[in-house]
């Protein structure tokens, strides 16, 4: 058996995983789209309790809400159209200073057949939530909480669990995701059945992104695969999420087997 001393031994000289710049804007991210999220499922709910005034009215009275709705996300997908040390290399590998050739031609995505697969469910989905909109069954407001909704879902996709990746694309990581710069326009999509000056702003601005990656991989494909761009194999990644989420699936699993030893001792 091993003694004290020898684990302590062994948690000094094991490596701590530090959380790089990728990560930290990640992280941010998700706290304030949380945040964001939560303050509109609030006023939704007191909107269909006790009939105070509904999220739309709240964000073109309320310039924080403006602030956290239209700025902020509007930053973001800026940053997007340029090169970033602090943006995932997954959205990086399309700008032509991150093409690193790695001495090999053959083309290789993961799995680029399911784009379209992607694409129809994720269209699909919201024409059925927007009929229901424009019949009146759902409210614009109820578009809005969507929208805020897929924005965390996003963010959880990249850090936790990405349905995408392990259903469907089966890519190795979000550095070589196919669709990664499809996100802002899929979770912006309910804001087309909302006319405003800032939902449709997004949603524009989005459809420009997401128009630059295609046209950019149709024209450069080199620079989406792991098999030509050194820039997105794992000896060149700068975000280290999979150690990130090997952590937390490690945390997890030691959460439930301390819960099934209690549950065992309960038992007995």
């Amino acid at each position: 058996m091993e003694t004290d001393n020898n684990k302590k031994e062994k948690n000094k000289t094991a490596p701590k995983m530090k959380l790089s710049a990728v990560m930290v804007a990640h992280y941010f991210s998700l706290i304030w789209r949380s945040g964001l999220f939560l303050t509109f499922f609030i006023i939704w709910i007191r909107n269909l309790t006790v009939g105070e005034k509904g999220i739309i009215y709240h964000i073109e009275e309320n310039t924080t809400l403006i602030i956290l709705f239209w700025f902020l996300f509007t930053i973001e997908m800026t940053f997007r159209f340029f090169p970033s040390k602090v943006r995932s290399p997954g959205c990086q590998k399309q700008f032509a200073r991150n093409y690193i050739k790695t001495g090999r031609t053959e083309i290789i995505i993961q799995d680029n057949h399911s784009t379209v697969l992607v694409a129809l469910i994720w269209i699909g989905g919201n024409v059925l939530i927007g009929a229901l909109n424009m019949i009146g069954i759902v409210s614009n407001d109820f578009m809005i909480l969507l929208s805020s909704a897929f924005s965390v879902c996003d963010i959880i996709c990249i850090l936790f669990f990405c349905p995408f990746q392990t259903f469907l694309l089966k890519n190795r990581c979000c550095a070589t995701c196919r669709i990664y710069n499809w996100d802002f326009a899929m979770m912006f999509t309910p804001l087309f059945f909302v006319p405003a000056p800032y939902t449709w702003t997004l949603l524009a601005m989005s459809g420009l992104l997401l128009l630059r990656w295609e046209i950019t991989f149709w024209r450069h494909p080199e620079r989406f695969s792991d098999n030509t761009n050194d820039f997105i194999t794992c000896k060149n990644c700068t975000e280290k999420l999979c150690r990130h989420k090997r952590q937390l699936k490690g945390l997890w699993q030691k959460i439930d087997a301390s819960a099934k030893k209690k549950l065992q001792k309960l038992l007995k």
